[in-house]
Parts: structure tokens; sequence; C-alpha cells
């Protein structure tokens, strides 16, 4: 059976990860993540350790969902962001060569500008601007320097299972009658499982290169936030509010892309994974809820 090394399996996408495994009957995951009860213990960071695992499982691949994801935290705690964003994927991509792995990178949208008003390709130059998509991208330039046998997901906007948009605006929704929501930032909600689906499309091929995997179309954070209050029957109102407005709120938050809705262009290229439109799958996910 194909071993599969899932880092940061406790978070929203490697629980989708997770989840999709009896769907593929021929994997054996071997779970880790850093400082959690009951899974692998595993710090990308630290080269030994990643080198001395691969070493012992020799794994068919490396699912690498391990990511400092706090965007306005990134902006202080620059070390750590690099650390785990960058040099994580270095220390991934070395063990990968070295026992002949292919590697599955999770990037982000926060890569590019955020500026434009058209889908980022997988041509189009990153340019990032917030310290977690600097950092994010160092760690997609390190995957391409070491990695024999890549694939790197840039992905946006995820929810799952665990702590994410969705679940925030639902819990304030509780308490609150009206509810601030950002109108001018735009781009595609993300399912994790529609995610994880296309990461196991990817794994048995050599389709190798880097993807955009986000859901199909775009909104607003307020209509998405309206889209979960109408799908959850929620009546709490969305007042939509502008970046600038919002900053005054939250003085401390980091400036997010205005524009960042990402084309799946290689996925349709290559005949890959098509993913759902963002209004189906959030229909679904809430569905379950």
């Amino acid at each position: 059976m194909k071993k599969i090394i899932v880092t940061g399996s406790n978070g929203q996408l490697g629980r989708a990860v997770n989840s999709l495994v009896n769907e593929y009957s021929g994997y054996e995951l071997i779970n880790t993540d850093y400082g959690v009860e009951g899974i692998r213990d595993l710090d990308i960071t630290d080269l030994d350790s990643v080198l001395s695992l691969c070493r012992e499982v020799k794994p068919y691949a490396i699912i690498n969902c391990a990511a400092h994801t706090n965007v306005d935290a990134c902006e202080v705690q620059v070390d750590s962001a690099y650390r785990i964003n960058a040099l994580g994927p270095r220390n991934l991509s070395i063990a990968s060569s070295e026992t002949g792995a292919r590697l599955v990178h999770i990037s982000t949208d926060y890569v590019f500008a955020g500026d434009g008003n058209r889908p980022y390709t997988e041509f189009d130059t990153p340019a990032p601007k917030a310290m977690y998509g600097k950092t994010k991208l160092a760690g997609e330039e390190f995957v391409k320097q070491f990695a024999e046998h890549f694939y790197i997901i840039r992905t946006a906007w995820l929810y799952g299972d665990g702590k994410n948009f969705v679940k925030t605006m639902l819990r304030l929704s509780e308490t609150h009658d009206t509810i601030s929501v950002v109108n001018d930032q735009v781009g595609s909600p993300t399912c994790a499982d529609e995610l994880a689906r296309a990461i196991y499309s990817l794994l048995p091929t050599d389709n190798y290169g880097v993807f955009h995997g986000t859901c199909e179309g775009q909104c607003s954070w307020a209509d998405f936030t309206k889209e979960i209050f109408r799908l959850a029957k929620r009546n709490t109102v969305v007042n939509p509010v502008t970046s600038e407005q919002y900053k005054e709120m939250n003085p401390a938050s980091a400036d997010r892309p205005h524009y960042s809705v990402l084309d799946n262009y290689m996925f349709r290229l290559t005949g890959g994974y098509l993913f759902a439109d963002w209004e189906k799958a959030i229909a679904e996910y809430i569905g379950k809820m």
C-alpha cells in the first residue's frame, strides 16, 4: 500500500484529505502535525526531523497542509512565518527528492498583488504585498528549487472542518442583528473537500507543476456572507463596508487583496479536476452542518 505523509493533518484541508482516504484504498495516510495531541508530532521547520520521518516511512507522496495562515500575525511574526511557510516546504522538498516521493504543496492567492480586474492564471507574475503572501511565495520557490516531482496548488478563501469564516459568521449571527462585512474584496470561496478531491486526482499522475485550485465563480466577502445566512436561514443583516472602513474599525489588520480570483487554467488545459461552483459547494457544506 502506498504511504502518504500528511503535514498539518489537524487543519481544515488535512481533515478533508483524511475524510477522502476511504475512497482510495490504495493509500495509507501517515498523519502528522505539530503540538497536537494524538497525532504524530512533526516540526516541518526542522530538516533533520523531516528527513528522519521520510527515511523511515519511504512515502509515495507528501501532502503539505501545514502553514502559518494568520495573515495579520504574519506581519509581526515574520521569522515564524518564514520558518513555517518557506523553510518548511524547503525541508519537505529536500526529503521528497531524497526518498523519491512526489510533493503536494498548498499555496495561496496572496502571492499576487490583488489589484487586477481579471482572474489570475498560473502564468501571471506573482507580486505579493502582505507578509503572508511573501512567505508563501518563498515556499513555492524552494519547492521548485529542491523538489524533483511536485504539484503546487494555489487556493483561496478555504473553509472546511475547523475554524473558518463560515463558522465565524454563523456564530456572530447568533448574537448580532447586523454584521459589517467587506464588500470590495473579491475572491472564490473554496470548500476543503473540493481541494482534497483535486489533490487526489493529481497524485497518481505525472501532471506536475503549478495549479490554481478554487471553486468556480467569484463574490465579495459581503455577498458570501449573505449567501451563508440565506442558506442557514439566519435573519442577520449584512452591512457592506469598504476595506478602508474595516481598517478603521480594526487598525491592526493587514492589507488584503482587493481582487484575487484565481483561474484554474492548468487544470482545464490538462483535462484535470473540475471544481464545483462556489454556490453549490457552500450549499452542500451548510446542508451537512
